[in-house]
């Protein structure tokens, strides 16, 4: 700026897991305009310094631990225009200050304790368009005078305690209002005459002691939601109900309704395929159906009547049973794409204007917190147009994956982003860093439009999986930082405030600092390029480049094995004869240096039949290699798909999951400390040329806590979330928890893909939730990959219930790797002894593989919880890794 600072304006840490207080000096940022801690574990008070940033437009602090009351010093920032602290525990009443913003255009204040009167001032601001207060502690009056707010189109006050109060007539002058949800507000009197808001679309005014009649004024045609429930209400359903076309629900349960039910309510609806309509009349007083009326229901429409006089009618008995609170709160979409099963290390497109597009998409976390619909399905198509729009992608590139209703009622959804399909571009598959660095401001920035019908949206998570977990800020080399630029910066926070100094500084000199050897990666020669793993380590043959070239002729195309995300993979022969696997990092590899290092560390201490044996490396030349024992059966996943010649029989699948615990139980229990593998999946799990299962690829393992001074353990490891979509653990990639269930969430997502053969996304569908549907509806046999053959039913039968346990999106109710092993044990001792030892068990034991836990010692962890033991370590010692 013209002082000849840099200066900070975007200060973003969404979902990061950070946890403490915010500092005062916070309030030195004097060119800050968005501050952004969502979705972390803050706690304390909101600084009043804040209320020092004239700049100020977005103040995002929903979803922590924040207490206190609100302070006065935020109602005078002048060009603020959205405040967030729902989800908080903030108390006290809203200050009167709050007036000065005028601005101001989203008040989300829910789920929070905030109580007293709601200030009449509060009618002075000009633009507040979103007031959204429910669920608080609210009470005194409603002020008639928020009838003055001149563009407000939410008026969301539900689970309030407005004790006798009544809904002021003024509030019908509201002519802009879309919703009207005053829910559980312990309202009296009637309700006024809304016939005057022309666009209503959602009134909800359940649950209070409204009395009178059902509003006799026409409402809005544009209403999708009516829910007068819970009242005092008495009179007759108003005719003009039926002529209400858009409606969704219309819920008047629990009043004193008399008088007949108008037919004309259902037979006045053509309903598609998608659109719903729920019609609620439980326990009033009506005593019959209008005459000459059809009681044949439309497919999509719902009728209740519980509880009326006309349920003496025996042909209506259907519509007087008891209900559901709801159908249709959740969603997941469906292709009907039919991609052969392939290679493809990431997913399938389900929208591409191509078929069986590979690509890697982004994964967002996106919640509607008051939208004005009930039913979602028919207004799908117009979100995704918007979403799309507001993004600036082509629609094709948006895809739905779920949604699901939650409290609020809010809808809470996951999309995936796709790149844009380019058959000139090999590169298309992925998102170019800028483009990513788009749509993340996109998002975080709150520049999608505002839609009447949509309301209001939050981003929930927005995480950079493989391969974009290495994207960081924009790269500054084509500009030509200078040493210069990056002083001004550090000199212009010592100017706001010391403290701060220190944290600006060293995230600048980071990013300068990687930014600077970024460039000189590509002007130094590899040759001179040095690495960490250039020292000895015991046990580790270090091998030459030419060495591994001749084992593999130079590298040869028909030597390649295979490849991932780290480079590609090459059988060779060493001088000596043996047999191994090469993997090659390649230039600019997804996964680095950290990674390569990591898997050295890891595997030159493990040791154990189902883990991969480490051989050497290879790291000169610039070129950093892996070289394993060669795993002549390739991976699990390769022997699911289609494409094998040699399908799995279900007794050799069972054989390779329990190899797998067994590896996956040595690293949680038997390592010292233990070890989380974070990235368990099918192409991780090698077979051998007798199909014993190893499982490979450390490079994103992570150390687990080790007890602290006081001998206590940490539950879990707080990271950025790494791994394969897919397999993640869900509580894991919402909170950044990485446990040992992390890992039994993606090991059973490999037993479901052992039992079923299918991938664990697919043509849009996740295994998951697939196999759950199948299980709940008594047909989880349809599902089985037929290709393994004849298997005995209570053995997949409780394997399904292993795999299905494993999956739990809540951590606590997944057992543990003893657990499951101890389980798959059990299975196996089921099987007949004509399946358990069969001919083609060359130099297997049976009883090797199935013995008991109990026959070798261990070291036990607080945060295992078992006390089983043992699982065939290849020496006689338990090997330690000493922390980092």
């Amino acid at each position: 700026m013209d002082d000849g600072y840099l200066h900070v304006r975007k200060l973003q840490l969404l979902n990061m897991n950070l946890s403490g207080t915010l500092s005062p000096s916070l309030g030195s940022l004097s060119h800050l305009k968005i501050l952004d801690f969502m979705w972390n574990n803050i706690s304390g008070s909101i600084p009043k310094e804040i209320g020092k940033i004239k700049s100020l437009e977005l103040l995002l602090l929903n979803g922590n631990q924040l207490i206190g009351p609100l302070p006065e010093e935020l109602g005078y920032l002048p060009n603020l225009d959205r405040i967030q602290i729902d989800q908080n525990h903030i108390s006290g009443p809203i200050p009167v200050s709050f007036a000065n913003l005028n601005k101001t255009m989203h008040f989300h204040m829910n789920n929070n304790s905030i109580s007293g009167q709601i200030p009449p001032e509060l009618s002075r601001l000009p633009n507040l368009i979103h007031f959204l207060l429910d669920n608080n502690n609210l009470s005194g009056y409603l002020p008639p005078q928020l009838s003055e707010l001149p563009n407000l189109l939410i008026l969301q006050l539900d689970n309030n305690n407005f004790d006798g109060a009544t809904i002021p007539d003024s509030y019908g002058n509201m002519t802009k209002l879309l919703k009207l949800s005053l829910r559980n507000c312990s309202l009296k009197g009637p309700i006024p005459d809304l016939s005057r808001i022309s666009n209503l679309g959602y009134l909800d005014l359940s649950i209070n002691q409204l009395n009178g009649s059902l509003p006799p004024e026409r409402l809005s045609g544009n209403i999708t939601t009516i829910d007068l429930s819970n009242n005092d209400l008495a009179g007759s359903i108003p005719e003009y109900f039926s002529g209400l076309l858009h409606l969704q629900r219309l819920s008047v349960a629990n009043n004193s309704l008399n008088g007949s039910l108008p037919s004309t309510l259902w037979q006045s609806r053509n309903l598609n395929a998608s659109e719903r309509l729920i019609l609620d009349f439980e326990n009033n007083r009506l005593e019959s159906i209008s005459a000459n009326g059809s009681i044949i229901l439309p497919q999509n429409v719902s009728l209740r009547l519980q509880g009326n006089p006309v349920c003496s009618n025996s042909n209506l008995v259907q519509f007087c049973g008891s209900h559901n609170e709801d159908l249709y709160k959740q969603g997941w979409t469906n292709t009907t794409d039919n991609c052969h099963i392939q290679s493809c290390p990431y997913v399938y497109s389900p929208t591409s204007p191509v078929n069986c597009f590979c690509a890697a998409p982004l994964y967002v976390g996106y919640r509607l917190k008051s939208p004005g619909f009930s039913n979602f399905q028919p207004y799908r198509d117009a979100f995704e147009k918007h979403l799309a729009s507001g993004l600036n992608l082509e629609l094709y590139q948006l895809y739905i994956e779920n949604f699901q209703w939650e409290v609020g009622p809010r809808l809470r959804m996951q999309l995936q982003l796709f790149p844009i399909y380019d058959a000139s571009n090999k590169s298309s598959h992925v998102f170019n860093t800028s483009e990513v660095l788009r749509i993340m401001s996109k998002l975080t920035g709150w520049d999608i439009p505002d839609n009447d019908i949509f309301g209001p949206y939050e981003l929930l998570y927005f995480p950079l999986l493989d391969p974009y977990d290495n994207v960081i800020l924009p790269s500054s080399s084509s500009a030509g930082t200078s040493k210069g630029a990056l002083a001004g910066v550090i000199l212009g926070a010592i100017a706001s405030t010391a403290a701060l100094c220190v944290i600006v500084s060293l995230l600048l000199m980071r990013v300068f600092l990687r930014n600077y050897h970024l460039r000189d990666y590509r002007e130094i020669s590899k040759r001179r390029q040095a690495s960490k793993a250039s020292m000895k380590i015991d046990g580790m043959k270090d091998f030459t480049y030419t060495e591994l070239a001749l084992a593999t002729n130079k590298f040869s195309s028909s030597t390649q094995v295979g490849q991932g995300g780290y480079g590609k993979v090459y059988k060779g022969i060493l001088a000596d004869g043996i047999v191994v696997a090469i993997k090659c990092a390649q230039e600019h590899s997804l996964q680095g240096e950290k990674e390569f290092l990591t898997e050295i560390e890891f595997l030159s201490r493990l040791h154990h039949r189902n883990l991969v044996s480490l051989v050497g490396y290879c790291d000169e030349e610039g070129e950093q290699m892996l070289v394993y024992e060669f795993m002549s059966n390739g991976t699990l996943r390769d022997k699911l798909s289609a494409k094998s010649k040699e399908p799995l029989s279900f007794r050799l699948r069972l054989r390779i999951a329990l190899g797998s615990a067994k590896g996956i139980f040595y690293l949680h229990k038997e390592a010292n400390p233990p070890i989380f593998h974070r990235d368990i999946k099918a192409s991780n799990i090698l077979l051998d040329s007798n199909y014993n299962a190893k499982v490979a690829d450390f490079g994103l393992s992570r150390l687990a806590p080790v007890p602290d001074i006081e001998g206590a353990v940490p539950a879990h490891v707080s990271t950025v979330v790494k791994g394969t979509p897919g397999y993640l653990d869900p509580e894991y990639f919402l909170t950044h928890k990485l446990t040992d269930k992390s890992d039994v969430y993606s090991l059973g997502v490999v037993f479901l893909e052992l039992l079923t053969g299918m991938q664990p996304i697919s043509h849009g569908k996740n295994i998951v939730r697939e196999v759950n549907i199948s299980y709940q509806s008594g047909m989880i046999f349809s599902v089985i990959d037929g290709r393994m053959g004849s298997y005995p039913s209570d053995c997949a039968d409780k394997f399904f219930n292993l795999a299905m346990k494993c999956c739990q999106d809540e951590t606590d109710s997944r057992p543990s790797m003893a657990d499951v092993v101890r389980e798959l044990e059990t299975i196996w001792e089921m099987m007949p002894e004509s399946d358990k030892k069969t001919t083609d068990e060359v130099t297997t034991d049976p009883e090797k593989i199935v013995r008991s836990l109990s026959s070798v010692s261990m070291v036990k962890h607080p945060y295992v919880s078992s006390d089983v033991s043992g699982s065939d370590l290849e020496s006689g010692t338990i090997p330690s890794i000493h922390p980092r």
